[in-house]
C-alpha cells in the first residue's frame, strides 16, 4: 500500500508538472518531458515491484541508460527550441511587434503609472513616486534619495516605499526580464550608495515582485569562537558514538571493552567517510558559487553513529539556483558513495560474509530492500542473511543521508523545495513533514526525535535569496524531485504483505 501511494503521490506530481509546463508551450512540454524521462526508470521499477514483478540488475541498467539517452536528446532539442525563441524575440524587438500569439501592449485599463512609463521615450529614466519618510525610516535621508534614483521604467518602476527594518521595501511593477533587470538595478545600487546595502528582489504578500533593500550590517554573521568550539565537541562525540555505534554491530560494548576499538575502525571509518563526503562535496560547491559556510554542527546518535550534521549560511545567495545547488552537492555526493557501498556490499555477500541479519530487517526499506531482492534473490527467503560489512554501511550512509533531505525547514530537503518551488510550498512541507513525524513517533520513537529538532531547531525557512524571483532551470527541479523521491523510498518501509509476496523474509 505504501509503495502505490508513492507511485501515486509521483504521478501526481507529474501531472502537476504538466499542468504547470503547458502554458509555456513547447519549451515547457520538452523540459516537462524531461522530468517525465528522468523519473520514469524509478516508476516502472517500483510499479513492476509493487505488482511482484522484480527486475534483474541487467533490467534496471538498461532502463537507467534509455532514460539518459532520451535525457539528453530531449536536451538538445529545448536547447535548439530556446535559441529559436530567442531569435524571435529579437526580431519582433527590432520590428517593434509582439512575437506570434502574445498582443499588442495596451494602456486600456491601466494605472496612470503604466501610462506615463508606456509614453517615457526610451532609454531615458524615470524618476520614482517620491517616498513618503516616516519617523519609522531607518535609511537615512542621502541614502534614500540616492537609492530610489536607481529604479526606471525599464527595469522596475517604483511607486510606493515603506520602512522594514533597517531598510525598506520599494513597491511597484517589474518592467525588464528578472536577472537583467536584477543586475542592472543591484549595479546601480552599487554605483551610487557603494557597499552598504543589498538588494533584494522577492515576492511580496500579494505575489507580485517587490525591492527590498536592507544595510550589509545586516549579512548573515560569521561563526563566533564559541560556535566554533561547541562544532568542534559536537565532532568529537559524532566520532565516539560512530565507535560506539560499529561495537554495537559487532556485538559488544566498545564502552566496556575499550581494548576492541581497533576492531571498530572500518566500519566507524565508513560512517564517517560518509559525514565527511557529505561535507566536501556541499563546500566545494559552496566555493564554486562563493558562499561561505559555517562549521557543520553534527548531531551524534549511539542508533547509527549520527543524524547528520546542520549548515549555517554565512553569506548571501545569489539566487535560488545557487541554493539549490549547495543543498543538492552534499546528499548528491554522500548518497551516491553510499548506494555504491550498499551495491558493492551485496555483490560481495555470500554464506559465510562477516554479519547476519535477521531478512525481515530488509522489510525496513523499500530501496535497500528492493535492491537486496535483485542481488541477493532467494536469500532473502531464509530466516537469516549473511552480509558483507559494506552492505550496513552503504545501508547506514543512506539512511542518514535520507534523514536530511526531508522536505522540513533548513535542512537540506526543506531547502531544495525551497530553491525549485518557492517558499509557500516550502512552508506546507515542513508543516507536512512535522505531521508526518509525529504519527510515525507513534511506532518509532526516532521520529519524535526529529520532529523535536525540526520544530526547535530548523523549523524556519532559509534566508531569502538575492533574487528570490529567478527560478531554477528544469534540469535541477528534476533531479531535486529525484532525490526527494529516493529520500523516501530510503526511509519509507516495506509492508509485510508485500515483502511476502516478494519473498523478503519468507
Amino acid at each position: 500500500m505504501v509503495t502505490v501511494l508513492i507511485l501515486l503521490i509521483a504521478l501526481g506530481v507529474l501531472g502537476w508538472g504538466l499542468y504547470r509546463a503547458r502554458p509555456f508551450g513547447k519549451l515547457g512540454i520538452l523540459a516537462w518531458l524531461q522530468s517525465v524521462v528522468l523519473m520514469a526508470p524509478w516508476l516502472v521499477f517500483f510499479g513492476l515491484f509493487a505488482a511482484g514483478v522484480y527486475l534483474n540488475l541487467a533490467g534496471v541498467l538498461l532502463l537507467l541508460v534509455v532514460s539518459i539517452g532520451l535525457y539528453i536528446l530531449l536536451g538538445s532539442r529545448l536547447r535548439a527550441a530556446g535559441q529559436d525563441l530567442a531569435s524571435l524575440k529579437k526580431f519582433s524587438a527590432v520590428t517593434d511587434a509582439p512575437p506570434p500569439g502574445e498582443a499588442e501592449p495596451s494602456t486600456t485599463g491601466a494605472n496612470p503609472d503604466d501610462v506615463e512609463a508606456n509614453a517615457t521615450p526610451a532609454g531615458k529614466e524615470v524618476e520614482p513616486v517620491a517616498a513618503v519618510r516616516e519617523d519609522g525610516m531607518a535609511i537615512p535621508l542621502d541614502d534614500l534619495k540616492a537609492i530610489q534614483g536607481i529604479f526606471g521604467a525599464d527595469t522596475f518602476f517604483s511607486i510606493e516605499t515603506i520602512p522594514y527594518q533597517n531598510g525598506a521595501i520599494f513597491k511597484g511593477n517589474l518592467r525588464g526580464e528578472v536577472e537583467s533587470s536584477y543586475s542592472r538595478l543591484s549595479e546601480s545600487l552599487k554605483e551610487r550608495v557603494g557597499d552598504r546595502y543589498r538588494l533584494f528582489f522577492v515576492e511580496g504578500p500579494d505575489g507580485k515582485p517587490v525591492v527590498v533593500i536592507l544595510p550589509s550590517a545586516d549579512d548573515p554573521k560569521p561563526t563566533t569562537l564559541v560556535q566554533w568550539n561547541i562544532a568542534l565537541i559536537l565532532l568529537l562525540a559524532t566520532i565516539a558514538t560512530s565507535l560506539e555505534t560499529a561495537g554495537l554491530l559487532l556485538g559488544f560494548d566498545l564502552s566496556m571493552q575499550i581494548g576492541r576499538v581497533r576492531e571498530t575502525l572500518p566500519i566507524a571509518g565508513g560512517i564517517l567517510t560518509v559525514l565527511a563526503a557529505n561535507e566536501i562535496g556541499r563546500r566545494l560547491s559552496a566555493q564554486r558559487h562563493q558562499v561561505r559556510l559555517s562549521p557543520p554542527y553534527f548531531i551524534p546518535t549511539w542508533q547509527i553513529g549520527s543524524f547528520g550534521a546542520l549548515t549555517r549560511f554565512e553569506s548571501n545567495l545569489a539566487n535560488r539556483s545557487v541554493l539549490f545547488d549547495v543543498s543538492f552537492a552534499g546528499p548528491a555526493t554522500a548518497g551516491t558513495i553510499s548506494l555504491g557501498m550498499l551495491i558493492i556490499g551485496l555483490l560481495l555477500s555470500h554464506q559465510g560474509s562477516q554479519f547476519q541479519i535477521p531478512a525481515e530487517f530488509f522489510q525496513g526499506s523499500i530501496l535497500v530492500g528492493t535492491l537486496a531482492r535483485v542481488v541477493l534473490g532467494s536469500a532473502l527467503q531464509q530466516p537469516l542473511v549473511d552480509i558483507h560489512p559494506l552492505t550496513v554501511i552503504g545501508w547506514l550512509g543512506l539512511v542518514i543521508t535520507a534523514i536530511n533531505l526531508m522536505p522540513a525547514g533548513q535542512l537540506d530537503g526543506g531547502r531544495i523545495v525551497l530553491s525549485i518551488y518557492g517558499r509557500k510550498v516550502a512552508r506546507r512541507t515542513t508543516i507536512a513533514t512535522l505531521i508526518v513525524l509525529g504519527l510515525a513517533s507513534l511506532v518509532n520513537p526516532l521520529a519524535l526525535y526529529w520532529a523535536v529538532v525540526i520544530l526547535f531547531l530548523q523549523r524556519d525557512l532559509e534566508r531569502p535569496s538575492l533574487n528570490e524571483l529567478s527560478e531554477p532551470d528544469d534540469a535541477r527541479a528534476a533531479l531535486g524531485l529525484l532525490v526527494l523521491f529516493l529520500m523516501a523510498a530510503t526511509l519509507l518501509p516495506i509492508t509485510p504483505s508485500l515483502a511476502g509476496r516478494l519473498g523478503i523474509g519468507g
